[in-house]
């Protein structure tokens, strides 16, 4: 799949395909590159992630832009805004849940992220996902934490499922869970944001490889003879 999708965006990105050009469908690019079906359809997928592609139903994938944004949106927030949010709110929340979590809350908190271990299919992982934060929330105590954190909730999912399809962080991500809830276990209030904070530094990360490749990074700070 990573490798349809790179190829695609590069042909998008090189000016190979325009804004407004079709793709070919599905079996068209099935049989070109000799993959399932399944695999272009996630391909495609991800470039409509990535804000290059648009499906409409009936007549096909259409190409909308030449390169992904710099700061994509998740149900209805930028990414960056997200992130700011997120930093200001899930950041010290972590801290008050050490402190402040019940016996069933923190079994709570291990039971997700038990599933999330054990989960193989992406839309049920995604929706864990969200459930952990909002229960790390609701651990912390204070309501007001909690209603923002749901406030954002789909922002969350979506986000999530942008960063699982394009980054591969699920691997990732379930050990920076894990080891969030150990440190709200032994109730070490500065383990527990120190660690909400490394996990959230991970994502703006993984967000900025996706829409800025690595090889374009490199390019811009290899250094010049």
């Amino acid at each position: 799949m990573e490798a349809v999708l790179t190829h695609l965006r590069e042909a998008i990105e090189r000016g190979d395909l325009t804004a407004g050009d079709r793709l070919p469908s599905e079996a068209q690019l099935s049989r070109e590159y000799q993959v399932s079906r399944s695999v272009v359809r996630e391909a495609l997928r991800g470039l409509q992630a990535l804000g290059l592609t648009v499906s409409r139903t009936g007549r096909g994938t259409f190409v909308t832009a030449s390169g992904p944004p710099e700061n994509p949106t998740f149900g209805g927030y930028s990414a960056q805004h997200l992130l700011e949010a997120r930093r200001h709110v899930e950041v010290p929340v972590a801290g008050y849940a050490a402190l402040r979590r019940s016996d069933e809350e923190l079994a709570r908190l291990t039971g997700l992220a038990d599933r999330m271990d054990a989960e193989t299919g992406e839309a049920a992982w995604v929706a864990l996902d969200s459930q952990f934060h909002v229960a790390i929330a609701r651990a912390s105590g204070n309501p007001v934490f909690a209603k923002v954190i749901e406030e954002i909730r789909d922002a969350l999912a979506r986000q999530s499922a942008f960063l699982n399809r394009l980054g591969d962080r699920r691997r990732a991500s379930n050990d920076e869970h894990r080891r969030i809830v150990a440190a709200i276990t032994e109730r070490a209030e500065s383990v527990a944001v120190a660690e909400m904070a490394t996990h959230l530094d991970h994502v703006e990360q993984t967000l900025i490889t996706i829409v800025r490749p690595a090889r374009e990074t490199d390019a811009e700070t290899r250094p010049t003879a």
